[in-house]
């Protein structure tokens, strides 16, 4: 699943496609390289976007995506057909707005727009938050009911409602997992990939997120199916959800359904089967403890799995089945854990279609008529290593790959790569900050936009960056660093704050949002020139300097010991930022 959105999402900004009105570009930010990437290793994987937030041009001085309904549908409507125009990606599914309102007339004037550009075959899922009040608002209208597909729901505790069930539509529990991809996060994982269908009818389970690639102390750290958070490393850990994901993704595939023949087990756990309806089968049995499998969220009630045999037979054309592969992991005590283990496969013919299985805590079994099953291999991955602790970025990139910067994280605003033609010289290539209007928002976002990077652990340290400032008498820039905070909870975040503004003032912050204020005071700056600034952070002191003059000197500062550094802007407007460097001590 594919976020649509610009402003902040739990661990940082997406780029949209549209920033202002007259605005479309197709390569911003990585998730079109992303999809690619996944078609080329599964052509039949399914391609869904979902808005978290929206531009600001289309709420019209409103935080509200609903004020003109054929825009913001335009909106969503530009990104599928860009998608296929640009990359060739068919989108198979659409949302309407994560963990948010619906408006009902808003997803009937996109199925019509969807339908008038030719793209009757693109579903759309609501709404992405609870159960209710979306099903029963379709079992009131009918047109609603025809034109939604599938009814998605967040974290749904692998429950459902009775109205969900009463529409017969495909139930979905479109966001799930999100927890720490420890063994216990395995566990979470396999317990809702069988048990979201046994209890709640739910054909398919979205794990948010697909690769842990941010900074860890973020408010979701490592809350992705497998780790991959140091570029500058290459450092890489394959963690067990992966390999917990295995035992259904691997066996099945988009158009498989589930027999009627699944439950719970006696002493504890789940069995489902599925089917291709072309002979093939795929039985999956978890038998997740309650220590061993409590996600996030929502809250698990207490339950017990205990040692026991479980006996199933094959009828009808599965009595003639021969062998069933079989594929197995035991999760918990290190001398005890296998992951996606292939082990001999069942012969049935002299066992009349029956066999029993041994199941003790924590295990899964797969056993499938299919022979594709492979754990694979991949090289040792590079060793982990910490943030560079001198770091430099000039931005001289002509032709960017991606749209931002390497290492910097944003948590509002979008940085890109800028190519400036007023300034051929020295600051021809630089990083922009191009929002100009605060999105539509889903979280809490700061009014200020900032941009993150280096090692959470960095206490002392010293930032420079030269600067620009776009907006004449309101604009303002800063460079920080110590910053604790990110993602969700970037509107509180504090640390070292050094910013200039246009109208010749400078300012010394404990905070993001300036309610801490250190110093202040006046310095000769103006708008459309460029300036260097220096931030210096040892012990308990800090001290900052424009254009290698010091502004200010030896200030005390007390929290936070550490952080993140840190470049952003006064509020959502155009600045510019050049040759970085970052030079630290933890």
């Amino acid at each position: 699943m594919l976020l649509i959105g610009l402003s902040d999402i739990p661990d940082g900004t997406e780029p949209s496609h549209m920033h202002y009105a007259l605005d479309e570009n197709f390569f911003r930010g990585y998730e079109w390289w992303l999809m690619k990437e996944a078609k080329k290793r599964n052509p039949n994987i399914i391609l869904m976007g979902l808005p978290w937030s929206f531009p600001g041009w289309i709420g019209k001085g409103f935080n509200w995506p609903y004020v003109n309904l054929q825009l913001t549908a335009y909106y969503i409507m530009t990104w599928i057909v860009g998608a296929k125009h640009y990359h060739d990606l068919d989108i198979d599914y659409i949302g309407i707005w994560n963990e948010r309102s619906f408006d009902i007339n808003y997803i009937k004037v996109l199925r019509r727009m969807l339908n008038y550009q030719g793209l009757d075959r693109v579903k759309i899922i609501a709404s992405d938050n609870l159960w209710e009040p979306i099903s029963a608002s379709m079992l009131l209208d009918s047109e609603l009911l025809k034109v939604i597909d599938v009814i998605g729901a967040h974290y749904p505790g692998t429950h459902t409602v009775k109205d969900a069930k009463l529409t017969k539509k495909k139930l979905w529990s479109s966001e799930d997992f999100s927890t720490l991809n420890s063994d216990v996060g395995a566990g979470c994982l396999g317990r809702i990939l069988n048990q979201n269908y046994v209890n709640g009818y739910m054909t398919a389970t979205i794990a948010w997120n697909l690769v842990a690639s941010y900074y860890e102390q973020l408010p979701y750290g490592r809350c992705g199916l497998m780790t991959a958070q140091e570029p500058w490393s290459g450092h890489y850990v394959v963690e067990s959800p992966i390999w917990v994901s295995a035992h259904t993704t691997q066996f099945t595939q988009p158009g498989w359904y589930y027999l009627k023949t699944v439950g719970h087990l006696e002493k504890g756990g789940s069995y489902v089967a599925l089917t291709d309806g072309l002979g093939n089968l795929t039985i999956i049995v978890e038998t997740m403890s309650h220590k061993q499998s409590a996600c996030i969220r929502p809250f698990l009630p207490y339950f017990n799995v205990s040692r026991q045999f479980a006996t199933f037979v094959l009828k009808g054309s599965f009595s003639e089945i021969p062998e069933l592969q079989v594929w197995y992991t035991k999760l918990g005590k290190p001398s005890e854990r296998y992951l996606f283990k292939q082990l001999d496969s069942l012969w049935l013919l002299d066992s009349s279609s029956t066999f029993t299985l041994e199941l003790q805590e924590d295990e899964i079994f797969t056993l499938t008529t299919l022979t594709v099953g492979s754990k694979g291999s991949y090289p040792l991955p590079p060793k982990s290593e910490p943030f560079p602790q001198i770091y430099e970025d000039d931005f001289d990139v002509d032709y960017p790959f991606f749209s931002e910067a390497p290492n910097f994280a944003d948590q509002t605003g979008v940085f890109e790569y800028f190519t400036n033609i007023e300034d051929p010289g020295e600051h021809r290539f630089t990083l922009r900050q191009v929002l100009n209007q605060r999105p539509i928002t889903w979280a809490a976002d700061a009014y200020n936009t900032i941009s993150i990077i280096g090692d959470y652990k960095w206490s002392n340290l010293t930032v420079r960056c030269d600067v620009y400032i776009e907006t004449p008498e309101k604009g303002g820039v800063f460079i920080a660093g110590r910053v604790n905070k990110g993602g969700i909870l970037i509107r509180s975040a504090r640390g070292i704050f050094f910013w200039i503004f246009a109208n010749g003032t400078y300012r010394v912050t404990g905070d993001l949002a300036g309610w801490v204020i250190y110093a202040l005071g006046r310095v000769d700056v103006t708008a459309k020139k460029w300036y260097t600034l220096t931030l210096i952070i040892k012990g308990r002191l800090s001290s900052g300097m424009l254009n290698g003059k010091t502004v200010w000197k030896n200030i005390p500062v007390s929290f936070p010991k550490n952080g993140w550094a840190a470049i952003g802007t006064h509020s959502f407007e155009f600045a510019q930022f050049d040759n970085f460097h970052v030079e630290a001590t933890r």
